[in-house]
């Protein structure tokens, strides 16, 4: 049995190496859970001896394949919570992170697939992170940074940061959301990026920006001005 801050541990890792395509350094994992680094190499220490993960020095640490299928199995946990929360027991997208926090450790595999049928077996939560199925198969990611994308370009919102309550609660008012068409009319020189969709323009913090991911949408880019959008 691994305790709920191992769990923790192992699911940031998972994050972390899928976002940024690498091995993770301590210092990175540091700060995603708000640890010190030597809290971080004596968790480490122990989730290497139960072959979790693989640590080289100066290289940083990566998920074995069991520690992968665990991370893989959390995440479930949590997403269905965060889904199931949002749809059934009326909680807001900007709430249910913590609260799927504290319950994903606690629930059974029969739990989660029964919640997993009542919501019709959903293939991501209400940030738009897709779910891992039952067989626990990683998911692909094919989305890409809003903040990689160039003015003129039309995208869709794949999914958005779901630790940031204010940042959620900044987004659900600007009408951004999973699902949602987005036209990147500019980015300023300050770096606010300037997105339109069907209820009007809205402005985005660069830091906002490049946690906001999308995939391409139809046509690839905008419509020049004064003429119809397809």
């Amino acid at each position: 049995m691994l305790s709920a801050v191992m769990e923790d541990y192992i699911k940031a890792m998972y994050v972390l190496e899928n976002e940024a395509g690498e091995r993770v350094a301590t210092s990175a994992l540091a700060d995603y859970l708000d640890v010190t680094p030597p809290t971080v190499s004596s968790m480490l220490t122990k989730l290497e001896e139960r072959g979790l993960i693989d640590r080289e020095q100066y290289k940083g640490a990566t998920l074995t394949e069991e520690g992968e299928l665990v991370a893989l199995e959390i995440l479930r946990h949590h997403r269905l919570l965060e889904a199931f929360l949002t749809e059934h027991l009326d909680y807001d997208w900007a709430d249910v992170h913590d609260e799927a926090d504290r319950l994903e450790h606690h629930i059974s595999d029969e739990l989660s697939e029964r919640i997993a049928e009542a919501l019709d077996n959903p293939g991501v939560d209400p940030h738009g992170d897709p779910i891992p199925g039952a067989d626990l198969e990683p998911v692909e990611d094919d989305t890409t940074p809003l903040s990689a994308h160039e003015m003129g370009d039309r995208v869709v919102v794949a999914r958005v940061r779901d630790r940031d309550e204010g940042e959620l609660a900044y987004l659900a008012e600007a009408g951004i959301e999973p699902g949602v068409a987005l036209d990147l009319v500019d980015v300023t020189p300050i770096g606010v990026y300037v997105v339109a969709h069907a209820d009007g323009e809205r402005h985005l913090p660069a830091n906002v920006a490049e946690t906001i991911r999308v995939r391409a949408a139809e046509g690839g880019e905008r419509e020049p001005a004064g003429e119809p959008s397809a």
